[in-house]
């Protein structure tokens, strides 16, 4: 594979019109698809400490690098070191997701009367846009440096019937990485037809750093009041269900692994945590939904979304038999998801926020991973 030479992109100069001091963007190759097609590795780097590498393919974040307390950088992103991994074995690390993220039953819904299938990849269940959904596809790139920071723009068009959807719908997604040290990703979609659309993002954390063992002794909080119990499929049944009195708790700070090994027959379902939970905050508002803290490395992320709920994930099925970039394995556990979105199955589910855009209308979400360290 031939990995290509770093090139600079765009550097920044000390004006704030073409970006904050020490900013960087550098691209190179990153690969070949099996259809031939070319994607490109950006690097962006915001002068503060944060750097990111985000390929092309998937608008995949490979990497994510992030100060401890005492300034280490390590790269709190699970990933791979080569492209063809990403391509054939990649359980979703760092994708954009879509053109309907989590699970669909039986990879089928209704929409104004008429009934559309779609691409199965999850046992019965579409999953994630099905096996050719966003993770899957080379996005066209433009880099750009902004006051606010290093931006890459993704853009990608999927057309009338890719996995089954309906209308041709053109996707917008916007990294930033900001002085705050954030990862910014804003999403912009538009649709010739009515279709579904619940676009999310699903980094694996580790915030002790990639190949650090278990995320069992991260502290999680989430301000979240209720969550949506699934069948044996993993498909929500329709209920809102209070978390007060159960592992699901994390209203209050509280270990990811105290409540993991519970007997709640919630957990045996999913093999720990793999729900979404609904937001406490008023529907579109952007608010703080979730902070999860390293003890050991004092690193500190902070989600902020607008959408109405955010799918945990504990790696249930990583298994060792997946490396990393140091050669180390992803064990089991070995990273936490927090994918802000629509809830699950909600194409099904009329009593759910909707997740129809109709033409005219434009789809917009915003999703903000704030890093900070404390001490």
């Amino acid at each position: 594979m031939n990995q290509g030479s770093p090139r600079p992109i765009q550097r920044t100069s000390r004006t704030a019109a073409s970006g904050p001091p020490g900013a960087v963007i550098v691209r190179r190759v990153h690969g070949r698809t099996p259809g031939g097609e070319r994607a490109d590795l950006y690097t962006l780097a915001n002068g503060r400490g944060l750097s990111a590498r985000i390929s092309t393919f998937g608008g995949t974040v490979v990497s994510l690098n992030v100060p401890d307390r005492t300034g280490r950088l390590a790269n709190v992103a699970l990933g791979f070191s080569k492209l063809s991994d990403y391509v054939e074995r990649s359980p979703y690390f760092g994708c954009l997701i879509g053109r309907c993220g989590n699970r669909i039953a039986r990879g089928r819904f209704s929409l104004d009367g008429k009934t559309h299938r779609l691409s199965v990849n999850n046992g019965r269940n579409s999953l994630h846009g099905g096996p050719g959904g966003f993770h899957a596809v080379v996005w066209e790139a433009e880099p750009r440096m902004t006051p606010a920071g290093p931006s890459l723009i993704l853009r990608h068009t999927s057309p009338d019937g890719e996995e089954g959807f309906p209308g041709t719908l053109r996707v917008t997604a916007t990294y930033t990485l900001t002085l705050r040290n954030e990862l910014k990703l804003v999403y912009r979609a538009v649709t010739d037809r009515p279709t579904p659309v619940n676009l999310t993002q699903h980094t694996y954390f580790n915030l002790a750093g990639e190949g650090s063992g278990s995320v069992l002794n991260h502290r999680l909080t989430l301000k979240a009041s209720r969550f949506t119990p699934v069948d044996r499929h993993l498909i929500p049944t329709g209920e809102l269900r209070p978390v007060a009195g159960t592992p699901f708790d994390f209203r209050k700070p509280g270990r990811i692994g105290e409540g993991i090994h519970h007997g709640d027959p919630q957990l045996r379902l999913a093999g720990g945590y793999d729900h979404n939970w609904v937001a406490d905050k008023p529907y579109g508002k952007r608010a703080l939904l979730a902070t999860v803290e390293d003890p050991v490395s004092g690193r500190v992320l902070k989600l902020i979304t607008d959408q109405p709920g955010v799918q945990f994930y504990t790696g249930n099925f990583l298994d060792g038999s997946l490396k990393g970039r140091g050669g180390k394995p992803h064990g089991h556990r070995s990273g936490f998801c927090l994918e802000p979105q629509h809830f699950p199955d909600s194409p099904n589910r009329p009593e759910f926020p909707s997740v129809v855009l109709r033409p005219g209308e434009v789809y917009r979400n915003t999703i903000i991973y704030r890093f900070s360290t404390k001490p």
